[in-house]
């Protein structure tokens, strides 16, 4: 990786106890980010995809310091986030904003827009009734909401009115860095395309850089520049947008590129899909070697033993499979040995 990063994760790890019994004799632990690196350039948006449970919003809780790493470093500014405290650690959260899935319960219900949105303000600034005001109105015109709003409460909202509320605060100390937590899939799919064309709006009016967090590849694609592909705590695929979705090296990203829904029947291929098959393993009790063996169509004998180092496979993509795809496809030995289930729960 390149020096002089806006922000770069290394050995990110995040272990909650999950301890039985009254004293917590027998130690458990759940590992929700396993061992992450990866890094964002300024002026850039990283996507982050993978199914439910994986660890894509622990991580974007960890980055924007709503949790603290078990292990690892996050590297802002080339200063390590894990190790401020205090007054220090302030000040640099006031340049890592977040937007959080819920645009409703994110939001306070007992303030009104004005007080939401000068909340950050009012904490980090030092701004006089006018200079307030005034920046609060800024702010409204930037994400499209009426200046006549400002004094209405989020229940006499939309979704997506409530969600540009949510950016609105995200933006408004000038940060260089904001976490989107799948902010549009709480939305109706006519809202997402507003939100994610505002997104994009404010990120070159403001040179802002996102991490972008989602379920659904479509939304992900439109707005990312590179796109990480994570599973059970891992990374398994990280590269850009374009070789992704046309060259996709890692049997899972293989299965959640073909469970994309596509619109128009004549153009639905159901028999060249590889859809996933089987039950995500417990992330308590993984499966050895391989996280992914236990689903891979294409798994062997080594990849139940030997867990595959993420590395650059081809130039700017980086994967960790033993096998990796060929052209997006994998070859599927008829005498596989057959894997073990082991941690399926």
């Amino acid at each position: 990786m390149k020096q002089n990063h806006l922000l770069e994760v290394r050995g990110l790890k995040k272990a909650f106890d999950i301890s039985e019994g009254f004293l917590k004799r027998k130690k458990q632990f759940l590992y929700a980010v396993d061992g992450l690196d990866f890094y964002v350039d300024e002026g850039e948006t990283l996507g982050i995809v993978g199914e439910s449970g994986c660890g894509k919003s622990t991580t974007g809780n960890l980055i924007g310091h709503l949790l603290d790493a078990t292990e690892g470093e996050i590297l802002f500014e080339g200063e390590d986030l894990t190790k401020l405290k205090g007054e220090a650690l302030r000040k640099k959260r006031a340049d890592i904003q977040m937007v959080f899935q819920d645009p409703f319960s994110s939001l306070n219900p007992r303030m009104r827009v004005f007080d939401l949105i000068a909340e950050p303000l009012r904490t980090h600034k030092s701004f006089n009734k006018k200079e307030l005001s005034e920046r609060v109105m800024e702010l409204m015109d930037l994400v499209g909401l009426n200046r006549s709003y400002v004094n209405r409460y989020p229940h006499e909202f939309s979704g997506g009115q409530r969600q540009r509320i949510g950016i609105a605060r995200a933006i408004s100390l000038n940060p260089k860095l904001i976490v989107c937590d799948e902010p549009v899939s709480a939305l109706d799919v006519s809202i997402q395309s507003q939100i994610l064309n505002l997104l994009s709006k404010l990120q070159k009016e403001l040179n802002l850089t996102f991490i972008f967090i989602g379920h659904g590849l479509p939304a992900v694609k439109h707005i990312s520049d590179r796109i990480a592909v994570m599973y059970l705590g891992k990374i398994v695929e990280l590269t850009t947008k374009e070789k992704l979705f046309l060259h996709p090296m890692h049997p899972y990203t293989e299965g959640l590129l073909s469970a994309v829904p596509v619109p128009d029947p004549l153009q639905r291929n159901i028999e060249g899909r590889q859809l996933l098959e089987g039950d995500i393993p417990s992330p308590v009790n993984p499966p050895p070697g391989c996280n992914f063996h236990t689903r891979c169509p294409y798994a062997q004998q080594i990849c139940s033993k030997n867990e595959p180092v993420f590395e650059e496979k081809s130039p700017g993509q980086f994967v960790a499979c033993h096998f990796p795809l060929k052209d997006g496809k994998g070859i599927i030995n008829e005498e596989k040995v057959m894997v073990d289930t082991h941690g399926l729960s």
